[in-house]
């Protein structure tokens, strides 16, 4: 198989949320955890809640980010409850895509062998099993991969480094001075989450002395510090050191097996609780069932129906006022969603919510609560699915997947909701077969079974779906796997018996029960299709086919429309139609949906090269190889690689013999140099953005007077392919490797080829003093070990470019023209 190329852009990080405040101090254990991340491959950040591991992991990642070409990933563990979902998790967030029944964590490997990047699992404490034997098999398995964790606790790996992350410095009482603001972070915290609820706030030598008693009163803890600060705006410094101080009077009562800072931040934590209003501490206790943020609509349905009981009155208004009173205290987190208003708990601030909860007795009925809320949601997107709502519904289900998680999560968990866990598994099936995640939503119906659950026509209809999208891929990769089409059409299969498709239902265009049947309707006519073209029977699949693309563009619809337009389009190709099929696959291209989902998107390309080979424009279909290789290798591979192992298909065969072998690597690995983007834009005939000339790359447009193609054609005639290579989207290339070239890191102009070059310094004998900076030594040392510059910047954790450079600078302070001469003159000083 042709080998991949990586992508013209290199990732930097994935999954970090945007930093709404400012990060604080924490210099020195941002680079103690960088020295750390480039001596092992494993490292824990421990330490109590509150401290910030998260905040520093998320601030070393970006610092690290351009050391791991593949990119720097977060995953956020915090609101899973089932062990068995760290996989899942992991695989989500790397846009791993698993449309079949095989474990997780052997995708995940799969994906993860050949790459270098750093995975980072926060909040690990609650998953610890888990967590070890992911981090353990994904590290065994690779040689790029690095894990960077965040936990409460050790994961208990061999190999495993810990750093625990300190409180933020307050100052004593004696090193006190003008300055001392900017000398400690936690009067720099302090000062600046202060300043954001009163404008002007400022820590000077009138209150210096008090905000230092407060901060070493909350143990330098961040988020002690920072619920804190937020009461500036009603009590003066001065006061809030008073109270606090009657406040901590009341430490000794709490449990004394518990670490001191442990019961400083449950001690500041509840102080802010009983500084809320009644109310507040009710929908605080409530809104805790919420994992990954919840909108205003989810709060009242969880919260309202309580507060009716509670206050004797069903009054929304009393939801939202606890809500922007709890905003206000800090205690939820205020964020913006394409335009939407979310809400979020802390994670500490979240599971002391959950503690009041128990502490009422309503868990349970919470949770239920939040359970019906989402069930609902789930059975209108259902019914919705099958319309123009379609991305929408599909942005939704994303942001609040935590939460149908939870809300499975209790069903599966919880006795006599095994049933209703089925029913809103099941419900959910266009996510699952849509999304590319098909294993996730087996999870769910399995456990679901597995607790007590009937099978029921919500399954029925699940499984039906599940089954024909993965008939349908099978059986399309067969017949694109096979010999020319136009040579085998009299093979067709008359024997097999065409039942006749289910009618519309009436009512169709309708909303409602009649639009999701519609979808089926739609689905069934696409598989029955591609099961008479996989017999030979194209024609007969041509009409099935139209009429459902009918269907979807009267409903606004995009998802069954892009499984109608591939199959028509392979109807057309099977039936040696290729200029037709690739008109259908590019009006398939054409679909946001397509562009969207990635494995939608290389089926696609998939089939337009197959099309583009066999009716003789053998480069372009070499380029949309290449790229669709590319986006299968970045999502996890393609499933269907299983029924052809190792074996060119037809139209890759015919593609190769026009160009050539060598011609045909040139083009494939263009195509794997191109993101989804620029691929889509190329397959369409548009200006590619990021090449040296973007029409050019693009190639022909539709309707432009395209050179006549004749190659793989059914006379057989002799083919006029284009061979010239057009401009490619070029990586950087290596430094020191082309002539002018200026070393990364060394910011002068290249000399032009003419100019004369400067005399080269006098080589540096091992007895003369050091030119190299310690970094340079560092890297003099690995040169020795004969390691090369990606070895040497996967051991330090930098860039390869700046290995790359520190390499070019050490040659040209020691006047040297190789490694070799380095390596003796490290070995000849470190004998000395």
């Amino acid at each position: 198989m042709t080998s991949i190329v990586g992508g013209s852009e290199p990732r930097r990080t994935s999954g970090f949320p945007a930093e709404l405040t400012s990060f604080v101090g924490r210099r020195d254990e941002a680079a103690d955890v960088r020295r750390l991340l480039s001596a092992g491959r494993l490292l824990t950040l421990t330490g109590p809640g509150g401290v910030g591991k998260t905040r520093l992991a998320g601030h070393v990642a970006g610092q690290v980010a351009r050391a791991f070409p593949d990119g720097v990933w977060l995953v956020p563990l915090a609101a899973l409850r089932d062990e068995a979902f760290v996989p899942h998790a992991v695989n989500d967030a790397l846009g791993v895509r698993n449309e079949t029944v095989r474990p997780p964590l052997e995708i995940l490997v799969d994906h993860l062998r050949e790459r270098s990047l750093l995975i980072v699992l926060d909040n690990c404490e609650h998953l610890l099993r888990s967590c070890a034997v992911l981090a353990g098999t994904v590290l065994a398995a690779t040689e790029g991969v690095r894990i960077l964790a965040t936990s409460r606790h050790r994961l208990g790996l061999a190999g495993e480094q810990l750093f625990e992350v300190p409180p933020l410095p307050a100052p004593a009482p004696e090193e006190l001075t003008p300055s001392a603001v900017e000398s400690f972070p936690a009067l720099r915290l302090f000062a600046d989450r202060a300043a954001a609820v009163v404008p002007g706030f400022t820590v000077g030598e009138a209150n210096q002395q008090a905000v230092a008693r407060l901060c070493r009163r909350l143990d330098g803890l961040p988020l002690a510090i920072e619920l804190a600060a937020v009461r500036v705006r009603a009590l003066g410094v001065d006061q809030l050191v008073e109270r606090l101080d009657d406040r901590y009077q009341l430490l000794t009562c709490g449990s004394p097996t518990s670490a001191p800072r442990h019961r400083t931040l449950r001690s500041a934590v509840d102080w802010s609780y009983e500084l809320c209003t009644p109310q507040e501490q009710l929908v605080w206790a409530w809104l805790s069932v919420f994992v990954g943020g919840f909108d205003l609509a989810a709060a009242e349905a969880v919260c309202a129906a309580e507060a009716a009981r509670a206050e004797g009155e069903a009054d929304p208004c009393t939801v939202l006022d606890a809500v922007a009173g709890l905003v206000d205290k800090s205690v939820l987190v205020r964020e913006e969603h394409a335009g939407q208003v979310r809400y979020r708990l802390l994670v500490s601030l979240r599971d002391y919510g959950l503690e009041k909860l128990h502490d009422l007795g309503e868990a349970t009925d919470t949770r239920r609560r939040h359970r019906d809320h989402f069930a609902r949601l789930g059975a209108e997107y259902e019914q919705a699915w099958f319309g123009p709502d379609q991305a929408e519904i599909t942005e939704r289900l994303r942001i609040d997947q935590d939460n149908f998680r939870a809300a499975l999560d209790f069903c599966l968990t919880t006795p006599g909701e095994a049933q209703l866990g089925l029913r809103l598994a099941a419900g959910l099936w266009f996510h699952w077969v849509a999304g590319g995640i098909w294993g996730e939503g087996r999870h769910w119906m399995d456990g679901a079974l597995r607790a007590g659950a009937r099978p029921d026509e919500t399954l029925t209809r699940a499984m039906w779906a599940g089954a024909l999208t993965s008939l349908v891929h099978s059986r399309s990769a067969a017949v694109l796997a096979g010999l020319d089409p136009a040579r085998t059409a009299a093979a067709a299969d008359e024997e097999l018996p065409v039942p006749a498709p289910p009618p519309v239902p009436a009512g169709a265009l309708g909303s409602g029960r009649a639009r999701a049947c519609t979808a089926f309707v739609v689905l069934t006519r696409v598989e029955l299709a591609c099961t008479l073209v996989s017999r030979g029977r194209a024609a007969e699949a041509i009409p099935l086919c139209a009429e459902a693309v009918a269907l979807c563009e009267a409903h606004g619809e995009q998802w069954a429309r892009s499984w109608a337009l591939r199959t028509l389009a392979l109807a057309h190709w099977s039936a040696g139609e290729y200029d037709r099929a690739a008109e259908h696959a590019r009006a398939c291209l054409r679909l946001p949906y397509t562009v969207r989902q990635h494995q939608s998107l290389a089926r696609t390309l998939d089939l337009l090269a197959a099309a583009e080979a066999l009716a003789g424009d053998a480069e372009r279909a070499g380029v949309l190889r290449g790229a669709v290789d590319r986006i299968w290798h970045d999502i996890g591979g393609n499933p269907m690689d299983a029924l052809r192992p190792g074996r060119p298909r037809a139209a890759e065969h015919h593609a190769r013999r026009a160009l050539g072998d060598h011609a045909y690597v040139l083009a494939h690995r263009r195509g794997g140099r191109m993101t989804p983007e620029q691929a889509v834009a190329y397959a369409l005939g548009e200006p590619v953005e990021g090449s040296a000339s973007g029409a050019r790359t693009g190639g022909r447009r539709e309707g432009s007077g395209a050179t006549p193609r004749t190659e793989g054609r059914r006379d057989g005639s002799a083919s006029g392919a284009r061979t010239a290579e057009a401009p490619a989207v070029h990586r950087n290339p290596p430094s020191g490797t082309q002539e002018g070239s200026v070393p990364a890191g060394n910011p002068a102009r290249a000399p032009s080829p003419a100019a004369h070059p400067a005399p080269a310094p006098a080589p540096v004998a091992a007895s003369d003093p050091v030119p190299l900076t310690r970094r340079e030594l560092q890297v003099a040392a690995l040169v020795a070990q004969g390691r090369t510059n990606k070895q040497i910047a996967d051991h330090l954790v930098i860039a390869r470019r700046t290995a790359e450079g520190h390499v070019e600078r050490i040659l040209v302070k020691l006047g040297f023209h190789n490694r070799s001469q380095v390596a003796a003159w490290f070995s000849a000083r470190a004998g000395l």
